[in-house]
C-alpha cells in the first residue's frame, strides 16, 4: 500500500505523535498478539478516546453495526452526545474488538504497550501516546475529506477550530496523502 517514505522524523503536534501510514503498517505487523492487533486497529479507525473504547467494550449495544453511540461524562464536553461514524475497515475492527476476551487495559498499560510495539517495528516512541491513535485518524479525515470537516468534528466530538487547530497542514508527503485515503476510504458514507 504505501511507497518507501523516509518515516525517521515522527509527527508530533502539541507533543503527541501522529502516525504516517507506513508506520501504522510497520506497528500492526509487530504487534504479536492478533488480540492486540484488534483492539490498536479499533482504536485507530474508530478515533475514540481511551476511556471511551473502554466504555464501549462494556456497552456493546452503543455499537450499532455501523457507527457508535458516545456519551460523554465530560463536564466540559463540547458534544454531550454524538456518533461515531466508521468505515468498512473501522467497522470491522469494532466488531472484532467487541468480540476480544478482554477490554483494554489501564491506561499506563495501553501507553507502555505502544511504545513497546513501536520499539518491535523500529518506529521512534518520541510523542507515542494513547491519544495517538485518536489524532491519527482525526488528521487522516481532514486530509481524506476536507469538504466534510463539520462532519468529522461532529464524530470525533470536536468544534472546527480544535479540529483546525490540531490536524491541518501538518507534513503529509504527497505520496502519504494518497496512502490514507486508501485507510479512511468509505468514511461517512
Amino acid at each position: 500500500m504505501t511507497r518507501n517514505i523516509d518515516i525517521s522524523e515522527p509527527i508530533i503536534k502539541e507533543g503527541v505523535r501522529i502516525f504516517r501510514p507506513q508506520e501504522i503498517e510497520l506497528l500492526i505487523s509487530a504487534i504479536p498478539k492478533s488480540d492486540n492487533q484488534t483492539k490498536f486497529e479499533a482504536m485507530l479507525y474508530s478515533g475514540l478516546r481511551y476511556v471511551e473504547g473502554r466504555r464501549l467494550y462494556n456497552n456493546p449495544q452503543h455499537f450499532t453495526g455501523k457507527t457508535i453511540k458516545v456519551v460523554s461524562k465530560k463536564t466540559k464536553a463540547t458534544v454531550k452526545e454524538r456518533w461515531v461514524k466508521l468505515n468498512k475497515d473501522g467497522q470491522l475492527a469494532v466488531r472484532y474488538f467487541l468480540r476480544g476476551s478482554a477490554n483494554l487495559p489501564s491506561y499506563t498499560s495501553w501507553r507502555d504497550d505502544l511504545k513497546l510495539w513501536c520499539k518491535y517495528a523500529k518506529i521512534s516512541t518520541k510523542g507515542i501516546s494513547v491519544k495517538s491513535t485518536r489524532k491519527t485518524w482525526e488528521s487522516w479525515l481532514i486530509i481524506s475529506f476536507p469538504e466534510k470537516t463539520f462532519e468529522i468534528c461532529l464524530s470525533q466530538g470536536h468544534d472546527e477550530l480544535t479540529s483546525l487547530r490540531h490536524y491541518v497542514n501538518l507534513p503529509f508527503s504527497t505520496e502519504e496523502k494518497e496512502d490514507i485515503k486508501t485507510y479512511t476510504k468509505g468514511w461517512g458514507e
